[in-house]
């Protein structure tokens, strides 16, 4: 049985060959339409119609031609992929590479090439290589060269953050280079996305130890650490605001982060001072074990802040502890990876009996620490201090400045005005000679005054 394909070749051949299928052949030519009727066809000339059956059954082939036709572009035009548009992302494999372009190949689109620093992949690891397939961004149908040109960096730009953000939620450690440094940090590379790791984000090891603060010193540091390999984790994926900010210190050994999963606030730790910066000082220390004993395995590294030094203010934290001290220290906080210490935790607050050697109205010795725009600081003793604030100042020395009348580092008198043990605050107020001598004749007249009464109430009495 013939197929359709012989069909419509068949049917091709006889248009070409035939011509009109209409035209009445000659009688002597050989033709396919019966020359006689059957027998059971009626000998009648009338009712012989030996022309009736081809001309009748020619149209209907003709139909199913036209049909199979049809049919047959339908499914080619189905089969057919849409030609790409501007924007779409199709994949092509790498026929060549340059130092500034690379030709793919579309398969039935024909051949891509791609230009510059749109050859740039940022989620390839190695460079570009023949027979690789990768994904491209449409950017042109037709260049002048008949190529359709393309952005490899455009098409991996999803792909990158897409794969920044699943690292971000599981915490996993990744390896980087350090592109640049700044004085707030340094420049990473992930994924062909620029990073930041802020200098408060990098751990114990790295961290640039400037003891006065330089920020000139600590660029130097800084930009000793380009080119080096750190392993990271990512704090924040922002594609939106295409923010990206890693942490050094979170990324720390397995033995570290085992260690600071069984430290605890309130933990009494004993470690070596590892460096003094001018708001504080950092402490090594291993976490202890259950028995309080001193732990083993990883060392954890922690900041004990200025103002937990110790209960007296301090402008220097040199004065109080220098590198390589040994000191004890309680864990007052643990946020993520950082470890937040206090060494005068474990001292005996010297406020708590404060009023034991201090009365409201005593007159008392102090030593100025310093002066601001709003009072003085004054020392009683190594730990208490007061506030002789300016407003008492002014109200009983009026038109006078503090800076004409003492001077940091000088001893004078003072009145005590209020004392506030829980919230560590005395209040005080200059007391002059001449102050102090108007007091003393007020107290002597008021003792008079009171020597007077008593004297007539009891004159009175005798009455």
């Amino acid at each position: 049985m013939a197929t359709t394909d012989d069909k419509l070749l068949d049917s091709i051949v006889e248009e070409v060959t035939s011509g009109d299928t209409n035209t009445p052949t000659d009688a002597s030519a050989p033709t396919d339409t019966p020359a006689a009727p059957a027998e059971d066809t009626p000998a009648d000339a009338d009712t012989a119609q030996t022309d009736t059956p081809a001309e009748e059954t020619a149209p209907q082939e003709d139909d199913d031609t036209s049909h199979t036709e049809a049919s047959t572009m339908a499914q080619l035009l189905e089969q057919s992929p849409e030609p790409p548009h501007i924007g779409d992302v199709i994949r092509g494999t790498v026929l060549s590479v340059a130092s500034n372009i690379v030709y793919l190949d579309l398969g039935p689109f024909g051949t891509g090439v791609v230009i510059g620093r749109e050859t740039k992949d940022g989620m390839a690891t190695e460079k570009l290589a023949v027979g690789n397939v990768v994904n491209a961004t449409v950017i042109d149908l037709d260049t002048d060269d008949g190529y359709i040109e393309l952005s490899i960096r455009e098409a991996s730009y999803d792909k990158a953050w897409n794969d920044l953000e699943e690292k971000a939620k599981a915490k996993e450690p990744i390896e980087t280079k350090i592109r640049d440094a700044n004085k707030g940090g340094l420049i990473v590379e992930i994924n062909g996305i620029s990073g930041f790791l802020p200098v408060s984000q990098l751990s114990s090891e790295h961290y640039p130890r400037v003891e006065d603060g330089d920020k000139a010193k600590i660029l130097e540091m800084l930009k000793q650490l380009v080119g080096k390999e750190l392993t990271v984790v990512i704090l924040d994926a922002n594609r939106d605001e295409e923010k990206l900010i890693v942490s050094e210190k979170a990324a720390g050994s397995k033995k570290e982060r085992e260690a600071l999963a069984k430290l605890k606030v309130g933990d009494e730790i004993e470690g070596e001072v590892s460096g003094v910066v001018k708001f504080g000082a950092f402490v090594k220390f291993f976490p202890p074990t259950e028995d309080g004993a001193k732990g083993e395995g990883a060392c954890l590294e922690g900041l004990v802040h200025i103002s937990e030094l110790a209960w007296q203010l301090i402008d220097d934290p040199r004065d109080i502890v220098k590198t390589g001290d040994t000191v004890k220290a309680k864990v007052i906080g643990i946020d993520d990876t950082r470890i937040s210490l206090s060494m005068k935790a474990l001292a005996k607050d010297p406020w708590d009996t404060v009023t034991e050697r201090y009365k409201v109205g005593d007159i008392v010795d102090g030593k100025v620490d310093k002066i601001n725009h709003f009072g003085a600081f004054v020392y009683l003793d190594d730990n208490i201090h007061g506030l002789a604030h300016v407003s008492e100042f002014r109200e009983l020395y009026p038109g006078k400045r503090f800076e004409e009348m003492i001077g940091a580092g000088n001893t004078y008198k003072w009145k005590i005005l209020s004392i506030e043990p829980k919230s560590h605050r005395m209040g005080l107020l200059l007391q002059t000679k001449e102050v102090l001598a108007q007091s003393g004749n007020a107290q002597k007249d008021d003792a008079a005054a009171d020597a007077e009464g008593a004297a007539a109430s009891e004159a009175k009495d005798d009455k």
